[in-house]
């Protein structure tokens, strides 16, 4: 009985053990469009553009899934020359393979509706959304304000490996929280590369926002966003610089050692958030997934795309309502009731209260 037992337990632990193994993201390799210097679409240092491709296969392989990476944004010279040293500002400080998880991931079981597509990972190395549009170089700095044009590159480099003939074409962002100025826009010659039916009506700084400009979008849309977006509330809500004492410090680690006045102002933020969104008005192409956990970047981490466990709304995961929404199976506009209801959240933890990214 006790060998059994044992056997048993060993089997499970076997079981464990493969699920484990096979929840792996695949790494995938990188590629430079090193055609595109010549044309001047290059990143802030001058390196030429990059991205990951997972190729498609079986009925997927001419179905097209662009990821764009996110992180900020360099709002002067001197944030943009710190950047042009760093993965998000020079292809020469990339990883050369990543994961790809979540919406990326290869697997169906993980990925159900579009684990066999064309699946993309854009590199971000612009600072500034690929909208920057500067010909000039200055020789002091040699900051390269070229997003635009390295947006273009990639996308005629897909082109000519096949997604000419997409079928089915997804473009998805992946957690750009950004803060505008005026002399941004200016700086980067971005103005040009805006919506002009936004930018005649306000500042074209504006126009980055999706409040200003989600009505104008003619193709459909799926939004996605935790209502207490983890990285807004640590950077943007209570920002170190705004708190010298050190009052959110705890707060921001995890929700759960929120006072009930931070709570407060983190509801009041929710709501703030939720009025902008309702002012988009209905749409009947439009899907929304807004839970009330406490995270960031839902779609490209797996615990919270597509997992057994992961967070629900009305009974469904982010990566069932996507692909229920993107197949016209069935509408998905769902908002979460308020922080604490949902006890499918998986809130974020973090280490470190000042860290500034993820």
């Amino acid at each position: 009985m006790l060998d059994t037992t044992r056997s048993c337990l060993w089997l499970w632990l076997l079981v464990l053990g493969l699920l484990l193994f096979t929840t792996n993201a695949a790494y995938v390799p990188i590629t430079y469009v090193q055609s595109a210097v010549a044309k001047g679409a290059v990143c802030l240092d001058g390196s030429p553009p990059a991205y990951h491709w997972d190729k498609g296969y079986g009925t997927g392989i001419n179905s097209w899934l662009i990821q764009l990476e996110g992180g900020g944004w360099c709002n002067n010279v001197s944030s943009c020359l710190v950047r042009k040293n760093t993965h998000l500002g020079s292809s020469k400080r990339m990883v050369k393979q990543i994961p790809f998880s979540g919406i990326l991931n290869n697997k169906r079981i993980f990925n159900p509706d579009f684990y066999n597509w064309n699946r993309i990972k854009v590199r971000y190395c612009d600072g500034s959304s690929f909208t920057g549009d500067v010909a000039a170089v200055n020789p002091v700095t040699n900051l390269h304000f070229r997003g635009a044009s390295v947006w273009l590159a990639v996308m005629e480099d897909l082109l000519s490996k096949g997604m000419r003939n997409a079928e089915n074409a997804i473009l998805s962002g992946y957690c750009q929280c950004i803060s505008l100025t005026h002399s941004l826009t200016f700086l980067k010659g971005s103005a040009k590369n805006l919506l002009p039916s936004c930018t005649s009506r306000m500042k074209p700084g504006l126009c980055f926002f999706p409040q200003y400009i989600a009505q104008q979008i003619r193709t459909p849309l799926f939004i996605i966003n935790a209502a207490y977006d983890s990285w807004q509330i640590r950077n943007i809500l209570a920002p170190g610089i705004a708190d010298p004492h050190g009052h959110w410090e705890s707060c921001k680690l995890d929700i759960k050692n929120c006072l009930p006045s931070q709570i407060k102002v983190m509801q009041d933020f929710r709501l703030q958030f939720l009025v902008a969104l309702l002012r988009l008005g209905k749409s009947a192409s439009r899907g929304m997934f807004i839970d009330s956990c406490f995270a960031h970047c839902q779609t490209e981490m797996q615990e919270l795309w597509f997992m057994q466990d992961s967070p629900l709304l009305n009974k469904t995961k982010i990566g069932k309502a996507v692909g229920d929404w993107f197949y016209d199976k069935k509408p998905f506009q769902k908002i979460d009731c308020a922080y604490p209801c949902n006890p499918t959240c998986h809130n974020r933890v973090y280490d470190d209260p000042h860290a500034p990214h993820s």
